[in-house]
């Protein structure tokens, strides 16, 4: 991985202690990116996100949840909102691109994002451990315990923890064939970027 070039992970702060309480609180894991659960964004939290620079929210719900979990402001922040379901057999990893790009969005127009669920401990912290992962070149282990690190109750489960493991050594192919693109021949790109589409697929689809 160290040959690829991967910018170097924001370095961690002391850890804080942690109390049962701090789950209903939002916790910033990288610069501009905070994890947390629907509490936080609730209709009387107006002001608390505008406070702390939150621009965008990625709100992650399923159907039986849309009464309750929803955008409340969609006048003050950009959404992206996601339909997941909290189950070991949900398919998350279509969602990471998407995620993936909207972060980077944020983070290009010097914004703050707000990831939940309904409480901040699988689904969000899932699709924040991927982002992690994919940013910095780094495994799950590591990228599963730098977050924890910031929000101590993270717990995706059996399905999503099986997905992300699978998921290392498919943006691994994507970052060489992005790397690839200035350098091999066209006829070349077109193969590797061929066999990644292809494992990105079987696994949508597994």
């Amino acid at each position: 991985m160290d040959t690829l070039n991967f910018p170097e992970i924001p370095k961690k702060d002391e850890s804080e202690d942690w109390y049962y309480s701090k789950r209903r609180e939002m916790q910033e894991v990288l610069p501009g990116i905070f994890l947390g659960p629907y509490s936080v964004a609730t209709k009387s939290k107006l002001n608390f996100l505008l406070e702390n620079g939150v621009t965008h929210i990625i709100c992650i719900r399923q159907d039986l949840e849309a009464n309750f979990v929803k955008p409340n402001f969609p006048d003050n922040f950009k959404y992206l909102v996601l339909n997941i379901a909290d189950k070991t057999t949900e398919n998350i990893i279509g969602h990471f691109p998407m995620v993936r790009t909207f972060l980077n969005e944020c983070q290009s127009t010097n914004g703050k994002v707000l990831i939940h669920g309904n409480t901040g401990i699988s689904r969000s912290a899932a699709l924040l451990i991927a982002y992690v992962m994919e940013t910095y070149g780094i495994a799950y282990r590591e990228a599963f315990l730098y977050v924890q690190q910031k929000r101590f109750c993270i717990n995706p489960n059996e399905g999503f923890t099986q997905q992300l493991m699978e998921y290392e050594p498919i943006y691994l192919a994507n970052y060489q064939m992005k790397q690839f693109n200035s350098k091999e021949p066209l006829g070349h790109r077109a193969s590797v970027k061929r066999s990644y589409e292809a494992d990105v697929e079987e696994m949508q689809c597994s």
